[in-house]
């Protein structure tokens, strides 16, 4: 979990400013619509995380204008964007179907150190892609054995 100077950030904050990132990088800017749309919540909740981190120093906001991201709120968000697509890499490649579910689950609760060691192993199935074959051919036959017992 990340620790900012003034305060923690909740996974649900987390989850704010990884949206926010996503969309400045493409747009510059988000909008409270744009992010409840997107998030699938009420705008005033909306409005109330955006304040929290605008407090915190991680956004740019005024009441209904757009939502901009600081240097360190773009850092921050960097992060947590490349955090969960690690994440997201490692359980496709270990064959789980419904990575976002899981993804959102584990990505806040992860320690930077097993994070890293995912990374690690990401990269390592990308340059061995036949550790990645054999792993799955034998997770494939192990699943067929398992149907028959």
């Amino acid at each position: 979990m990340l620790i900012k100077k003034k305060g923690r950030l909740t996974p649900s904050m987390e989850d704010y400013l990884e949206m926010i990132y996503r969309h400045c990088t493409t747009q510059g800017y988000t909008r409270i619509n744009q992010l409840a749309d997107e998030l699938n919540v009420g705008a005033p909740s909306v409005t109330k995380i955006v304040q929290k981190l605008a407090k915190l120093g991680l956004l740019n906001y005024q009441r209904y204008g757009i939502v901009q991201l600081s240097e360190e709120g773009e850092s921050i968000g960097s992060f947590l964007l490349e955090r969960h697509m690690i994440i997201e890499k490692f359980l496709r490649n270990i064959g789980v179907n419904n990575t976002l579910t899981d993804t959102e689950m584990i990505e806040h609760n992860i320690s930077a150190d097993t994070l890293r060691n995912i990374h690690l192993l990401n990269k390592f199935f990308e340059e061995e892609p036949t550790i990645l074959r054999k792993f799955n051919e034998f997770k494939d036959l192990t699943e067929m054995v398992e149907d028959y017992s």
